[in-house]
């Protein structure tokens, strides 16, 4: 697994609450109220966004997998937090990544999903 993306709030996320919120929203759900993954169709196929165990996180490969994983903890009220300490989000329309003063910018959101899980190259 690569680098992770935790989706972090104070409150702890309840299975029922998640699956609602999510389904309403369009991502998908394959697995258990213990174990499972949250994915997102693009076109005619659905990828993996994050992995659901009590806790939601995820390796993102592609900045579509990072804006998928910002529309998810903004969806829940979450943060978005990397192992770094990092936090990214959508800010108007855009993601962005966010160290101390230091800000990154991913792109315009609606562009990011419209392009696609594109594999970041090495």
């Amino acid at each position: 697994m690569g680098y992770e993306l935790r989706v972090e709030r104070p409150a702890p996320f309840a299975f029922a609450e998640l699956a609602d919120v999510l389904g309403r929203a369009g991502f998908e759900f394959r697995g258990s109220q213990e174990a499972g993954e949250i994915l997102a169709r693009h076109g005619e196929r659905v990828h993996a966004v994050a992995v659901w165990n009590g806790t939601l996180s995820g390796a993102p490969g592609s900045d579509w997998q990072v804006a998928q994983l910002a529309r998810v903890s903004a969806l829940l009220g979450a943060s978005l937090v990397g192992e770094d300490g990092e936090s990214y989000a959508i800010r108007d329309g855009l993601v962005e990544q966010r160290s101390g003063s230091d800000a990154y910018e991913f792109g315009r959101l609606d562009e990011i999903l419209a392009a696609g899980p594109a594999v970041w190259s090495a």
